[in-house]
């Protein structure tokens, strides 16, 4: 007998993500009842990946769900907010039981990892295609934006860039691996890392900061543009992973990291004023950042190699071009 609506939201996602006391009415009602904290901002973030094009078909069930949570988690962790609250939109082409246990599993346990509850969505027939809406908050006033840098800011991006990108060719059979990149590379793309914890640290030191979605060199240009400056950054410093780096090889491996997509990394402007506190609070080593390069007031964004401006024509990932 197939299986309802009713009766899939039940099953697979009413105790999906994590308990919270400041959900006042969740699952089952027409809307849901949050309880947002004294003296803070509510934060909304959505995204929308569609099978075929922000994931390949057959990609496991818990890298789609994972996914789907992660993207929006990111966008939270670029404004210096907290998560906690999920709405989730499944459009599913038939009912695999199987794949729903797998998708609820993967956004389940990482929305518990962040303290994120599920509180409401909705379920539909068509092609697979998941929409997230992601709710948190910040103190009042204390939001990270793309817009507050200033000349002379230093850039820093977290983690190592391109990986994803290569993990999602490797998914595509358009490259080839040993077994151990591979295996770091395809968990890059498939299970990506949300920056939270930082994002919230960084409400103490950044001006700006954007999370890296469509490739590092086009991202750091759009803080750069909304901050009215432009966008220096060196390409020795561009941070790569072993694995990259053996696989490519240098230069193919910075390039990746410049203009591939999916990362979710934070890209983040700093004062000078600030770089002490925040290299002595935030240790490099632990939080996994580095320094990159700087804002300027000539506008646009460039890479530099050794005094030489360098030729690059992507601007990052656009979805209608």
């Amino acid at each position: 007998m197939p299986i309802g609506e009713s009766e899939l939201i039940e099953r697979y996602f009413r105790g999906c993500g994590a308990e919270r006391a400041d959900v006042v009415l969740g699952i089952g009602d027409d809307a849901a009842l949050m309880r947002v904290p004294g003296g803070c901002e509510l934060v909304a973030a959505t995204d929308t990946l569609v099978a075929g094009v922000h994931f390949p078909p057959d990609s496991p069930a818990e890298s789609v769900g994972h996914r789907a949570l992660a993207v929006n988690l990111s966008d939270l962790a670029a404004m210096g907010a907290r998560p906690a609250w999920a709405l989730l939109a499944l459009t599913l082409p038939q009912v695999d039981e199987t794949w729903l246990e797998g998708f609820a599993t993967g956004l389940g346990e990482l929305a518990r990892t962040h303290a994120v509850a599920l509180i409401g969505g909705d379920t539909t027939r068509g092609p697979l295609c998941i929409s997230v809406q992601l709710l948190g908050f910040v103190p009042a006033g204390a939001a990270l934006t793309r817009s507050g840098a200033r000349a002379g800011d230093v850039l820093f991006v977290s983690g190592t860039c391109g990986d994803a990108a290569a993990g999602l060719a490797l998914e595509q059979r358009r490259l080839q691996a040993p077994p151990e990149a591979r295996s770091w590379l395809r968990e890059r793309f498939l299970f990506p890392t949300p920056r939270v914890a930082l994002g919230e640290e960084l409400r103490r030191f950044a001006s700006a900061c954007i999370d890296v979605s469509d490739g590092l060199l086009g991202d750091a240009g759009k803080l750069a543009s909304a901050s009215h400056v432009g966008a220096e950054l060196a390409w020795n410093e561009l941070p790569v992973s072993d694995p990259l780096t053996a696989l490519l090889g240098e230069r193919r491996a910075r390039e990746l990291a410049l203009t591939g997509g999916d990362d979710y990394e934070l890209c983040f402007a700093v004062p000078p004023a600030n770089i002490a506190r925040l290299l002595m609070q935030l240790p490099p080593q632990e939080w996994r950042y580095t320094r990159i390069g700087a804002l300027r007031a000539a506008p646009g964004a460039v890479v530099v190699r050794d005094g030489t401006v360098m030729e690059f024509s992507h601007s990052g990932y656009q979805h209608f071009s």
